[in-house]
């Protein structure tokens, strides 16, 4: 008998929602000798690069600079603003809300979460009925993730920051945008965010190992009535460094900033409102590929409402086990990684291997969508699951009609 092909050969796709596709031209950036980190280039490179991080953010406001991932700048925030004994509200719509809010525990602060589960966005009356309730203003800051990468859902922030406008509260409007910024749309300044925190491995598209928070005047004026704050997480001295190294409060991650450098160059070359349509063209793809194979089967996409869907991600429901049979089978047939269904279940309960999740943020375009749907399609045919036809057709008509 002839053997069977391995067809999982050649250049693997990563389509898991974070670490993204990293561009050439970035990794290309890193490759070289250590920099002088005390003069010359890199220290000259930092004030186009804090500026060109605002423009991104969408904020006339500061930026300060961290060698960490999300859960890093969590901290980074907190630490700046909270103080033991102080308390937060936390929105959860997934398995990082209930993160965030964990962090904010570590640190001595009561954190009230109002859960709204795992396949939908924030409901404003709820919160709006919380902030009501708290008449002594001990709230001092909403955390709300943006774009909660395990559920998919993408909720309105503008609309909190209305919401607490509406009731009169003064807190914090604290916003997670580690999955969404450089993908879906995201205006710091115009949605009244006061304090915005992302990372560098999604939709800026550079190795994991920086986070970035980013705040205003309001919030920096409770900084400077914190009566203390830890030296590595102060905001203060890294947004108005006197000296390269207060950039990142000791040694720059060096390469990682050079592939920075050469990430926001390609964003701001294709320009900001460009990389959301295109985002918001190829999340509309994969949602038509789905919607046709659900009309047959279990698959189902997690967030029912198109309009609170991320453009970054979508997490996807499979009778279990299905998912992860789906997820081993490409993988090892066919060169395509899927994500796993992070926090959706416990790791040891067995619908955990009934959900995956598609990343398509950062350095990605049509006929990398296409590819990603058509290895799944071929592993629902090897594995014999039950789908509805006219998927790719469906995504292809998207495509072409853009």
């Amino acid at each position: 008998m002839p053997q069977k092909p391995n067809l999982s050969s050649g250049v693997g796709y990563l389509a898991i929602p974070g670490p993204s596709v990293m561009p050439e031209a970035v990794l290309n950036a890193m490759h070289r000798p250590a920099p002088n980190i005390y003069a010359g280039e890199l220290p000259e490179m930092m004030p186009g690069i804090v500026a060109d991080l605002k423009r991104v953010a969408r904020t006339d406001g500061e930026v300060a600079l961290y060698i960490a991932n999300g859960h890093g700048v969590w901290e980074a925030a907190l630490s700046n603003v909270i103080g033991p004994g102080d308390k937060v509200l936390v929105p959860s719509t997934g398995h990082f809300g209930q993160g965030w809010a964990g962090i904010a525990r570590g640190l001595g602060a009561e954190a009230q979460v109002i859960d709204f589960g795992k396949a939908a966005g924030m409901d404003m009356a709820q919160i709006a009925d919380a902030l009501m309730a708290d008449t002594a203003h001990q709230i001092k800051a909403v955390l709300a993730v943006h774009v909660d990468t395990s559920s998919s859902v993408r909720n309105d922030i503008a609309a909190l920051r209305a919401t607490l406008d509406d009731v009169g509260h003064p807190a914090l409007l604290m916003a997670d945008c580690i999955a969404s910024l450089g993908c879906d749309v995201f205006e710091m300044d115009a949605w009244g965010v006061d304090v915005m925190v992302t990372a560098c491995q999604k939709g800026l598209m550079v190795p994991p190992g920086m986070g970035f928070v980013f705040f205003n005047d309001k919030a920096a004026e409770m900084r400077a009535a914190m009566p203390r704050v830890s030296e590595y997480w102060d905001w203060t001295r890294r947004a108005n460094p006197q000296d390269f190294y207060q950039y990142w409060d000791g040694t720059a991650p060096t390469h990682h900033v050079y592939g920075l450098r050469t990430a926001l160059d390609m964003i701001h070359a294709e320009g900001i409102e460009a990389v959301w349509a295109r985002h918001a063209t190829l999340a509309r793809a994969i949602w038509a590929a789905c919607d046709a194979w659900a009309t047959k089967g279990s698959l189902r996409v997690n967030i029912a409402d198109p309009g609170q869907r991320s453009h970054a991600v979508t997490a996807l429901r499979l009778e279990a086990p299905q998912a992860t049979a789906l997820r081993d089978w490409t993988a090892q047939q066919v060169g395509l990684t899927l994500g796993i269904g992070l926090g959706m279940a416990a790791p040891g309960d067995p619908a955990w291997h009934g959900f995956f999740r598609l990343g398509h943020m950062g350095h990605v375009n049509g006929h990398m969508i296409m590819g990603l749907l058509g290895g799944i399609e071929a592993g629902f045919k090897a594995l014999g699951i039950a789908h509805g036809g006219g998927a790719l057709s469906a995504a292809a008509e998207v495509i072409g009609g853009a």
